[in-house]
C-alpha cells in the first residue's frame, strides 16, 4: 500500500508520470489510472498521506499485482542456446524464432522474441557514468567486516555492523556502528544518518539486506512493511538496488573501501569498552574523511555538502517515527478482538461480531479496521483485562455494565418519591455492597411499572415503618388482602340509632 503514498510524493514533486513508473516499477497505465483519479477525488494529497493504509486502499482500490508471464520462464531457459546460434554464421533471429515457435505454438511472437533478446544484448553494455541531483538519493550500505568492542564485565570482544551513507553528489558520508543488521537496528542507523544530515532525500537506495527487502527482485523487489512504513514518515522513495548488483550503488561501495583505510586502519589500535564509545571514534574519523580535500578537487565533501546539496534536502518531520505492528483478527462475541501479543482486550461496536478486522498498533495505540473504516481505536496496553468503550456494547450489556445506587435511585424517583425513599433505604444499609442490592431494586421497578401507584406507596410506607427492605414484602402486601381493609377502600361507618350504648352504660 505504500507504493500508493511514494506514487503521490513523486507526482506532488513534479515526477512525470512515466518516470514514476520507471521508479517505482510499475506499468505507466497503472501510474496514469492513480493520478487521474488522485486528480478527480477532491481529496488533497496532504490529507491522502495522513490516511492509513487500508483507508487509502479503500479510496484507490488498488488491484492485485501482476503476475509473470509463465512464456518467459520457457524463454529464458533457451537464450543461451540463442545466444550462441546466433554466433554461429548465416543464422538469423528469425530462422532461431522459427525453430522456437514451431516448438512452442503459445510462445512469443516475433517482435516479443526480438525484443527479450536485445534486453540481454543491452545487459552486456559497459556501464556508464552516473551523474547525480543534489539532494536526490542517499546510497546506504553495511560494510563488509565488522568492528568490535571489549565487554567491561565479561571480557569479551563484541562484534558489530557498520552502517553506512553517502550523497553521491557531494559524496558526503556517514558511518556508525549497531549490534545487528536486523531491522530495529538497521532502521535506527538510517534515522541517525537523516538526523545528521539535518534532511531528506527523495529517493533512497539500499542493498538488498533482509532489513529492508524481503523479497529480492530485479523489476518489482517487495519491501517490508516496517521499512515501507519508515519510507512514508519520512517522506522518500525507497528503490532497491538490483541483487548482485553493487554498481547501481557505486558511491557508497567506494565509500566503504575509503572508510576501510581512513577510519577503520587509523583505529586498528584503539581499545574501545562500549557501542557509545566506539561511535564516538567512528564520527571524530569520519569527520576527518569528509574535511579532506577530495583528488582533482579543489574542495572537501563536507563543503560541497553545505553549499550546494543541504539546503536541497527536504526537512525533517517533526515527529520521531514509531514502528507499526500489524494482525488480522476476528471479533469475537463479547465485541472485542483479542491481542495475543499483549494478552489483552480490545473492545469493537457490536455490529461487527464475527467480522475479520485489521489491526494496526504502535507503542501508544491501537487502531482497528473493517472494510477500510476505522471503527475503534484505543490506547495500547499491556497484561490481561478489557478496553471497552461503552458505545461499543449493545443496550442490554451496556445498562448491565452502568448499573449504579445512582441510577436505581434516579429511576425510582421518576415513579414515585415513596418508591425513592425506599430505594435510598436499600443502598444506605451498612456493611452491605451495593451490587447485592441491584435485583432488589430491578424487583421494585418490575412492581412500579405493573401495579397501582396508589397501593404501591402505601406498601413501601409499610416495608420502611416495618424496616422491611425487601422486594418480596412490598409485593405481598401489594397483593394481599391486608392492605384492602385500609380506610380510603373498606371504611363503612356504623348506622346512627338511639339504641347504641355509650361507654357509660357500662361503667
Amino acid at each position: 500500500m505504500s507504493t500508493i503514498k511514494q506514487l503521490i510524493q513523486l507526482h506532488e514533486s513534479g515526477v512525470s508520470n512515466r518516470q514514476i513508473a520507471l521508479t517505482l516499477g510499475m506499468n505507466k497505465g497503472t501510474v496514469n489510472d492513480y493520478v487521474r483519479k488522485l486528480k478527480s477525488g477532491g481529496t488533497p494529497s496532504s490529507a491522502l498521506m495522513q490516511l492509513d493504509e487500508p483507508v487509502l486502499e479503500g479510496k484507490f482500490s488498488a488491484g492485485t499485482a501482476a503476475f509473470t508471464d509463465h512464456r518467459f520462464e520457457t524463454f529464458k531457459e533457451l537464450l543461451p542456446y540463442f545466444e550462441k546460434e546466433l554466433e554461429r554464421k548465416h543464422v538469423t533471429r528469425y530462422l532461431l524464432w522459427q525453430e522456437y515457435i514451431s516448438k512452442h505454438p503459445s510462445g512469443y511472437r516475433y517482435t516479443q522474441f526480438c525484443h527479450h533478446l536485445n534486453q540481454q544484448t543491452a545487459a552486456r553494455k559497459p556501464s556508464a557514468i552516473l551523474s547525480h541531483e543534489a539532494g536526490e538519493k542517499l546510497f546506504v550500505d553495511f560494510a563488509g567486516d565488522p568492528l568490535e568492542y571489549i565487554d567491561r564485565e565479561t571480557g569479551e570482544a563484541v562484534k558489530v555492523q557498520v552502517f553506512a551513507g553517502c550523497l553521491p553528489y557531494s559524496d558526503y558520508t556517514f558511518c556508525m556502528a549497531v549490534r545487528t543488521q536486523s531491522t530495529d537496528d538497521f532502521l535506527y542507523a538510517l534515522s541517525c544518518c537523516l538526523q545528521h544530515l539535518g534532511g531528506i532525500p527523495q529517493i533512497l537506495v539500499p542493498d538488498n539486506l533482509k532489513a529492508a527487502v524481503i523479497k529480492a527482485d530485479r523489476y518489482e523487489p517487495e519491501l517490508n512493511r516496517v521499512m515501507e512504513d519508515f519510507a512514508n514518515h519520512y517522506g522518500f522513495v525507497v528503490c532497491p538496488a538490483r541483487a548482485r548488483h553493487p554498481r547501481d550503488k557505486a558511491k557508497v561501495e567506494g565509500q566503504v573501501r575509503i572508510i576501510y583505510s581512513r577510519v577503520y586502519a587509523k583505529l586498528r589500535n584503539e581499545r574501545f569498552f562500549s557501542l557509545e564509545e566506539l561511535n564516538r571514534a567512528l564520527a571524530e574519523k569520519t569527520l576527518e574523511h569528509n574535511q579532506t580535500r577530495m583528488q582533482r578537487c579543489d574542495y572537501s565533501r563536507q563543503e560541497r555538502f553545505l553549499a550546494g546539496e543541504k539546503d536541497k534536502l527536504r526537512p525533517l518531520p517533526q515527529s520521531a517515527f514509531e514502528k507499526k505492528y500489524y494482525a488480522e483478527l476476528k471479533v469475537e462475541n463479547n465485541c472485542c478482538i483479542y491481542l495475543a501479543r499483549d494478552k489483552h482486550y480490545y473492545s469493537v461496536p457490536y455490529t461487527y461480531i464475527g467480522e475479520k478486522v485489521q489491526v494496526i498498533y504502535t507503542r501508544t495505540l491501537v487502531k482497528i479496521y473493517c472494510r477500510h473504516s476505522l471503527v475503534a481505536a484505543h490506547e495500547r496496553k499491556t497484561g490481561f483485562g478489557y478496553s471497552t468503550v461503552s458505545e461499543h456494547l449493545c443496550s442490554a450489556h451496556r445498562f448491565y455494565r452502568e448499573r449504579s445506587p445512582q441510577y436505581y435511585i434516579e429511576a425510582a424517583g421518576k415513579r414515585s418519591s415513596v418508591l425513592k425513599e425506599l430505594v435510598t433505604g436499600i443502598f444506605d444499609r451498612s456493611g452491605r455492597p451495593p451490587e447485592l442490592s441491584y435485583k432488589t431494586c430491578d424487583g421494585l421497578l418490575r412492581l412500579a411499572r405493573q401495579s397501582d401507584p396508589q397501593r404501591l406507596e402505601k406498601a413501601c410506607r409499610i416495608a420502611m415503618d416495618a424496616q422491611k427492605y425487601s422486594c418480596r414484602f412490598v409485593q405481598s402486601l401489594i397483593e394481599g388482602k391486608s392492605l384492602l381493609m385500609e380506610e380510603t377502600e373498606n371504611y363503612r361507618p356504623l348506622p346512627e340509632t338511639d339504641t347504641a350504648r355509650g361507654k357509660l352504660y357500662y361503667q
